[in-house]
């Protein structure tokens, strides 16, 4: 019997719930129903674990309910990071040795693992998915570059509509590739760590911004950089910043309002990292100012929120603390910090886009759950794309949800230009045995009601995409799409091997639509 309808049945949750909102309300249920089953000694000893869960957990992060992972992963993968950080050594997997330095008893991590492992189910249900249709009106045509002789690891692909042409970042042998309108590639120069961001600013002249990470493991290393790419007349690299640790996105801003270009880097880290600021000095020199220093900093929007004339900072993280805070200008030199949404720690935040998805003239946020190299690499119910929609002075509330394993960016457009935003998905972890069509799907929104109907097209033999991105390529009037195909490893399920075409290292999705197309 479906977990959901024996908690059903059980008068946990009302029948109206057939359809997930906020996966924590099914999880605190399970929470409830496990906790029933147990005699009152047993129960008061998890209901301790609960207690002290609230007190050392929630000092890094929000309280994960247990219900989130099943019991396997809590005991053999979570819990023991966890202990790490606590100071207890972990012997043999899950065997735990305490010292006079680690922050809690013995007897009260005991409790900790009781609450977990005691309330966790044996394995997570599945949330049925409306299943994609196949998109049938030549919207899309495939364009594809020549494969390479090596398997693709890209980690970047950008379109740049001034040249009609398209950047490639690659992990192996790291390097930055343009490959022209007939998608002829050139070597622009070898890098030394993978580029996975660029910003290519509409200023004319404007140097393109290339964030390079420094690695593809997770550490906190300062190996990251923050380059300045000049094309003509011939490649050069100015460095912006060294030492970086694991910069995954740069983007300008003028914080100040001085007439200087300043920059915020998300620095994604490991265990330290954050959201920083170059500022820019009148000598041309920059000086590095925190914003907030947590690892996990993953995607920023800029804008100008309470408009007041001043750049103010909309951020992800995605990594133990995760969620999306405002940063608002305080027009001092510095910003004051409001969460606006919250996560769970395992959640696995993985992109996010302000865009008006209802046409109410106030930005809404487009959200996607998907990233799974953590600790905890099992299929997720609560992966997937969220719509959490703007009520005013900026506050949100989540008005869709559609389960997709893996999720790793949304990016929003009117694909199909009928005059709604439409929003196109990619899943890096998909669940690759069973729904390899949720490695890219679009979400069509209808004309009159709103609601967004997902489709899919045939690119799954094509890649294994980790990035994806939108402009009008061929400057036809409509927006095209690029996917990065990363074929290298990251094979979370087991039996699973690649059956897709591991060479070649984007496609371009040629958008070929004309206003009103049938659909």
């Amino acid at each position: 019997m479906p977990l959901i309808v024996a908690l059903q049945k059980m008068k946990i949750l009302p029948v109206s719930f057939l359809r997930i909102r906020v996966a924590g309300l099914v999880l605190s249920a399970l929470t409830i129903a496990f906790a029933g089953c147990k005699s009152a000694g047993e129960k008061k000893h998890v209901e301790e674990g609960r207690e002290l869960a609230k007190v050392y957990c929630t000092n890094c992060h929000q309280l994960p309910d247990p219900g989130l992972l099943n019991k396997a992963t809590w005991r053999d993968a979570v819990l023991p990071a966890m202990a790490e950080k606590l100071g207890i050594e972990v012997l043999e997997g899950n065997m735990y040795l305490h010292s006079k330095s680690s922050a809690l008893s013995s007897p009260d991590w005991q409790k900790i693992l009781a609450f977990y492992e005691t309330l966790a189910p044996d394995s997570l249900t599945q949330i049925a998915q409306k299943q994609p249709e196949i998109m049938k009106n030549g919207l899309f045509s495939i364009r594809k570059p020549a494969e390479d002789s090596a398997v693709a690891s890209t980690m970047l692909v950008r379109i740049d509509t001034a040249t009609h042409s398209v950047f490639s970042g690659a992990a192996m042998e790291p390097a930055i590739f343009s490959y022209n309108a007939k998608l002829r590639k050139s070597l622009l120069s070898k890098l030394a760590s993978p580029p996975v961001d660029m910003h290519i600013p509409a200023e004319k002249g404007a140097l393109n911004l290339l964030t390079c990470m420094g690695g593809m493991s997770a550490s906190d290393e300062t190996k990251g950089q923050v380059i300045l790419l000049e094309k003509h007349p011939g490649p050069k690299l100015q460095f912006l910043s060294k030492g970086l640790i694991r910069p995954i996105e740069t983007r300008p801003i003028d914080s100040n309002r001085d007439g200087l270009t300043d920059y915020t880097i998300c620095a994604f880290g490991h265990n330290q990292g954050g959201l920083y600021l170059l500022k820019q000095l009148s000598d041309g020199n920059f000086t590095k100012q925190v914003i907030r220093e947590m690892p996990g900093a993953t995607y920023t929007n800029i804008r100008d929120i309470n408009n007041d004339g001043w750049p103010d900072i909309v951020a992800l993280f995605a990594h133990g603390d995760e969620g999306i805070w405002l940063f608002t200008n305080d027009r001092k030199g510095g910003f004051t910090e409001k969460n606006i949404l919250r996560f769970p720690p395992v959640f696995g935040s993985s992109s996010f886009q302000l865009a008006d998805v209802n046409q109410d003239g106030l930005e809404d946020i487009i959200y996607t759950a998907g990233d799974n190299s953590d600790y905890s690499r099992i299929l997720k119910p609560y992966h997937g794309l969220y719509i959490f929609t703007n009520t005013g002075n900026f506050t949100f509330k989540q008005t869709f949800f559609y389960p997709i394993n893996g999720c790793t960016k949304a990016i929003a457009a009117d694909f199909d230009k009928d005059g709604k935003l439409d929003i196109a998905t990619i899943a890096f972890f998909a669940d690759l045995k069973n729904k390899s069509f949720e490695k890219f799907l679009i979400f069509s929104q209808d004309q009159k009601s709103g609601v967004f109907t997902p489709k899919r097209l045939p690119v799954d033999q094509l890649g294994r995409w980790i990035c994806m991105d939108a402009a009008d390529w061929d400057s036809d009037g409509d927006i095209d799409i690029a996917l990065g195909n990363f074929s290298r490893g990251f094979l979370n399920q087991d039996r699973v091997q690649p059956d897709w075409n591991t060479r070649l290292p984007f496609i371009i999705l040629e958008n070929i639509s004309v206003a009103n197309i049938p659909r």
